[in-house]
């Protein structure tokens, strides 16, 4: 899979990091240089006071995304962009992420290879949820994980856990993730999760320090539905680290595999076990 043709470029900046001022130009000349415009999404532009364009109309009139920053930024551009489907190259500004891969240095290389079809687009499951209160429905999108935890540090937290309809677990404890495979090297991972391959159609439940040695984490098969109810206490499910939500008594939250993938540029060579081994040093 490749872009037909690339002509526009939506740009997105790490935010609160008005120094990537100069390097947007820079980029943005860059692009220029092959006749390819680019239009700079309007949080990002209003923070170094140029003027943008409003992030879903920016989706619509370009052919890719490009974030600046960190892996962050990549996951709330494929979060915020989901219904639109763009593919998303995330250059870093920093250190090497785990799906920003791209170096500013190596980006005007990179260019001229997409423009070739020099390049790959990588497919990584995302998770759907939706909120079911008494006064209606809230749908929500995650990229790495759903987090579902208490909201008060003071007390443990019971989550009754159903999957197609069918009581499977109550999990009593801090909480629990359910974690898509890019995000199992997350959270996840820290928690104990299993790694997940990227381009798996599964999905991890990882308990959050429980209260019983015998719970441990489950992969489970990409069309499954997975339910969780709150029947004593109310819960936060907490969206990629970015986004809060509350539920209680009487509520429920539905996650499954999203319908559409997110859609990731990369460089031809890429190895996402090369990644793995840089950023978990293994072999160390």
């Amino acid at each position: 899979m490749t872009i037909d043709n690339i002509k526009k470029v939506g740009v997105v900046l790490r935010p609160s990091t008005p120094s990537l001022k100069n390097t947007f130009f820079d980029i943005k000349k860059m692009f220029e240089s092959y006749s390819i415009e680019v239009i700079l999404e309007s949080s990002s532009a209003k923070m170094i006071d140029v003027l943008g364009q409003e992030f879903d109309l920016m989706c619509k009139n370009v052919d890719m995304l490009l974030t600046i920053g960190g892996d962050g930024t990549l996951i709330s551009a494929a979060r915020n962009s989901y219904r639109h489907q763009t593919p998303i190259l995330g250059v870093h500004a920093g250190k090497l992420g785990f799906l920003a891969d791209i170096a500013l240095d190596e980006l005007d290389l990179f260019i001229q290879k997409m423009l070739v079809k020099d390049y790959c687009i990588d497919k990584r499951a995302m998770l759907e949820a939706v909120i079911s209160r008494e006064n209606g429905t809230q749908e929500v999108i995650a990229f790495n994980d759903i987090v579902i935890t208490r909201p008060s540090i003071s007390k443990m937290i019971s989550l009754e856990t159903f999957l197609e309809d069918k009581l499977f677990n109550t999990y009593f404890g801090d909480g629990v993730i359910i974690s898509t495979p890019t995000g199992s090297t997350a959270y996840n991972l820290s928690a104990g999760g299993p790694l997940l391959l990227p381009h798996t159609q599964v999905f991890a439940i990882t308990p959050i320090s429980p209260h019983s040695l015998t719970q441990r984490p489950v992969v489970l098969p990409g069309h499954f539905s997975i339910e969780i109810k709150t029947p004593d206490n109310s819960a936060l499910a907490i969206v990629d680290g970015q986004d809060m939500y509350e539920f209680g008594n009487g509520d429920s939250i539905t996650i499954n595999l999203a319908q559409h993938a997110a859609h990731l540029i990369h460089k031809t060579e890429f190895n996402y076990f090369d990644v793995l081994r840089e950023k978990l040093r293994w072999g160390d």
